[in-house]
Order: structure tokens, then C-alpha cells, then sequence
């Protein structure tokens, strides 16, 4: 009996001492601080941090740190809430042979490559992501094992499979095809029913439209927002006519704009007041780095993106790209960079707001440097105002996916996902490639 109270005794105690750790008050201390309103950063600041939450906000003069915080030092810090990247794809992880990897490694999806590219994103100080195309079961059961603290990783919002036309040969547990309106409708209700948080479409335009407006609609109801591709005309066109909710990438291949009808809905439709922002991610890093990449593949070397993968894997991802030059994913891209500013440049003039994201997970593009590198070329590249391109990664997807009342700025309450770097990323945006400091849910992982 005395050994059973010891034991009970024992158990309480480690689970409030636990519970204490998960629950001591955090201080950040003296950095400057860019909260994602997009107002002046705050110098010589101070966050307190009870739990997975921001209790306080404020300066070294305003705000007293108690004696009982764990105090963390920030000066000489940038210190800004986590990055978001709205749209990556947890399934794959750089290997350049698609057909290869969808046949080899859907049996290691669930348990070994989504969770490390989960992972690897949150070591990059992504503490929130939009993962956008993979089998459902396995979706559901990554995001659920991190949100629950089974497995550490970035915060995933999940569509499960793609919804087009008709799905590639071989791809089927992630692609959905739709075959009329009441099939499109209810794909939708089966991924609604299992927890989806978002729609992925793409193929639209060879959809019919009462597909299409199906799968939009249906949607709708069921409380879930639609991400559409916007490769070619026709897709941006029929997706403004049923009303998606944000589209993905730059598109249209080579040609060096978007027609000027396409941009006269686009102009139509932001100035729709009532229907909110016309979001867009352009995910335009993994072209315009591409030919750097290519030529300097050294950068390949960086191990950064081996984190969680067994060895086998990083050997067979290394071995798909040892000759960058010849994948046939990247032959047009010389004639697609040099369309991409001025492509965003008409979507900025019209008024749409953009979304910091990568298709994260495409050949030799990694979890691990995909978000900043994307910032970088923005900021540095476009010539994208700093201060825009950190709200694109962080307030406005939070706006957009729901959850800003939760996370998305550093305001108290609001959950404690915050990360820093070591000097001002508002001058020098590529310190982003080595985050010092990420803490998720008031918890520090690095």
C-alpha cells in the first residue's frame, strides 16, 4: 500500500512539476520588436509570456519584468511573431523524380517525411503553415499529432488531396477527380466531415462550370475557403466568377503578363469592398532562384533539410538532383523569371494582397530554406517593402485562414509563437535564413 501512495505521490509530483515548466513565466527582453501590425518597430522591448500565451507587451520602461520570470535575452535582436508559409507540400521534400517518390514513399509519410518537414519548418521559424496536397488520412493524423504535442512541428492547416478534372496516373490517393457537379459536391462533404481546413483546386478551367461551381459552392457551405491555381488564364478567370478564395502562384508560364482582361477582373473584384482582400501567393522563390541554385549547387549541401530524414532518404533525395541543369521541372524557367516582377508588380497595382509562400518541397526547393529565400527575393529582388513582405507572413495569413484572434501579431492573449534573429531584419530581411529564437505556444524549440 505505502508503495502504491509513493507511487501516486511520485506522479503528482512530476505532473506539477510539468505542469510548472509548461506554465513558468517567460521574459523577452531588450529586442526590437515588429509585431505584425505593420506599425513602427518598438525598441528595447518586453514580451511576458504565462504558458502557451502573451500576458504582456511593452518596454523596459514600461512594462517590469517579476522576479519569478525566466528572463531571455533579446538585445540586439529583431523579434517578430512566427512566420507563416502559405503553401507547402509535407508529402515530398526536394527530390527531383515525382514519379519515383509518389511510387517509392507514400508509405513513409505519415510517420517519418511529413512529420520532418514539419519539423524542419519550425526550425526555420515557420511556426505556421498552409500544406496544400496530400493523401487525407495522413494529413489529418500529422496535423492532429502536432497539435496535440505528440510530435513537434509548425501548426499545419491541411487540405488533403488536390480536387481537378481528372488525377495524374498514379496519384489518386491525393488527387481527387471530379466527375459532375454532384461528385464534386460531395468530395467536398467527405473532406469536410474528416477535418479538413482548406479546399485545394487546381485544373479548374477544365472543369466544367457547374463542376466548378459545385466544388466552390459546397465548399462554402461546409465553412471551408478555396485556394485555386492560377497557371493560366481561364483558371484566374472562372476562379474570380466563383468566387475562390486565393490563388497560387504566378503562372502563366513564359509570357511576360497577365492579359489585360484577366486584370480588369481582377481590378473589379478588389474593389468589391464588401468581399474583403483578393489574397494571392505567388510562390515565386523556386523559379527565380532556380539557375543561382543550378550553378552554385553547393548550396545544396546545407544539411539543414536533413532533419528527421533517415539517411536512406536524404542519400536517394541528394541522388535526384546531381545533375541540376538537366531536370526537366526547371528547362523553361530561364524564360519564366524574367516575368515574375512584373506579374506581381500588376497584382500589387491592382490592389490584391500577397501571401508569403513557396511550394515548399519541390525539387531541390527544402522546408528548411524555402520561406526565407522567398522573403529574400521579395524584399531584395522586387524591391517589396520589408514591412509588407513580414505582414504577408505573418498577420495577413492568420487574417485570412481565421485564426488572427489567436496568433498572427504579438498582442497579449494571443498565443506566445514568436521568433528572432539576431540583428534588423527590416534592413537585412536575409537574416531570416538563421532564426536564433523560436518559441511556439510558449514553448522554445530553439
Amino acid at each position: 500500500m505505502r508503495k502504491l501512495q509513493l507511487l501516486v505521490f511520485s506522479f503528482l509530483l512530476f505532473s506539477f512539476s510539468l505542469f510548472s515548466q509548461n506554465n513558468q513565466l517567460k521574459a523577452l527582453v531588450g529586442g526590437t520588436l515588429i509585431d505584425g501590425y505593420g506599425s513602427d518597430p518598438i525598441k528595447n522591448s518586453v514580451i511576458l509570456i504565462q504558458g502557451e500565451r502573451i500576458k504582456a507587451v511593452g518596454t523596459v520602461e514600461t512594462l517590469t519584468v517579476p522576479e519569478n520570470a525566466e528572463i531571455i535575452s533579446t538585445e540586439g535582436m529583431s523579434v517578430l511573431p512566427g512566420l507563416w508559409d502559405m503553401h507547402v507540400h509535407t508529402m515530398i521534400n526536394g527530390h527531383a523524380d515525382y514519379t519515383y517518390w509518389d511510387k517509392t514513399y507514400p508509405p513513409l509519410f505519415e510517420d517519418v517525411i511529413m512529420p520532418a518537414s514539419a519539423y524542419q519548418l519550425l526550425m526555420a521559424g515557420v511556426t505556421s503553415a498552409r500544406d496544400l496536397g496530400a493523401p487525407l488520412e495522413e494529413s489529418i493524423a500529422v496535423r492532429d499529432a502536432i497539435n496535440s504535442g505528440e510530435i513537434p512541428g509548425a501548426t499545419l492547416y491541411v487540405s488533403g488531396p488536390f480536387i481537378q478534372h481528372k488525377p495524374y496516373p498514379g496519384t489518386e490517393d491525393f488527387r481527387w477527380g471530379v466527375n459532375g457537379p454532384e461528385d464534386g459536391r460531395k468530395k467536398i462533404r467527405k473532406l469536410a466531415k474528416a477535418g479538413v481546413d482548406v479546399i485545394k483546386l487546381i485544373d479548374h478551367d477544365q472543369m466544367t462550370t457547374e463542376e466548378l461551381r459545385a466544388v466552390v459552392d459546397e465548399s462554402h457551405k461546409n465553412n471551408l475557403k478555396v485556394v485555386a491555381h492560377g497557371h493560366r488564364p481561364e483558371e484566374i478567370r472562372r476562379g474570380l466568377e466563383v468566387g475562390v478564395d486565393c490563388f497560387e502562384h504566378t503562372g502563366l508560364s513564359s509570357a511576360p503578363r497577365y492579359p489585360d482582361d484577366v486584370m480588369e477582373m481582377i481590378k473589379e473584384r478588389t474593389a468589391q469592398m464588401n468581399k474583403g482582400p483578393l489574397f494571392w501567393c505567388p510562390t515565386v522563390e523556386g523559379l527565380y532562384n532556380y539557375e543561382y541554385v543550378r550553378d552554385n549547387p553547393e548550396k545544396l549541401d546545407n544539411d539543414s533539410w536533413h532533419l528527421g530524414l533517415p539517411d536512406s532518404v536524404i542519400t536517394d533525395i541528394k541522388n535526384s538532383f546531381k545533375h541540376p541543369d538537366r531536370l526537366p521541372y526547371f528547362q523553361l524557367t530561364p524564360s519564366r523569371r524574367p516575368t515574375l516582377q512584373t506579374k506581381i508588380q500588376q497584382l500589387l497595382d491592382a490592389g490584391v494582397v500577397l501571401l508569403i509562400g513557396t511550394d515548399s518541397g519541390i525539387p531541390m526547393k527544402f522546408h528548411s530554406q524555402s520561406t526565407w529565400n522567398e522573403l529574400d527575393v521579395w524584399v531584395n529582388e522586387f524591391g517589396i517593402d520589408p514591412m509588407y513582405a513580414i505582414r504577408s507572413a505573418t498577420y495577413w495569413p492568420a487574417l485570412w485562414t481565421g485564426v488572427a484572434d489567436e496568433v498572427g501579431t504579438i498582442t497579449p492573449g494571443k498565443y506566445a509563437d514568436i521568433i528572432a534573429v539576431d540583428g534588423d531584419v527590416l534592413r537585412y530581411i536575409s537574416l531570416l535564413q538563421d532564426v536564433d529564437l523560436v518559441i511556439k505556444h510558449g514553448k522554445r524549440y530553439k
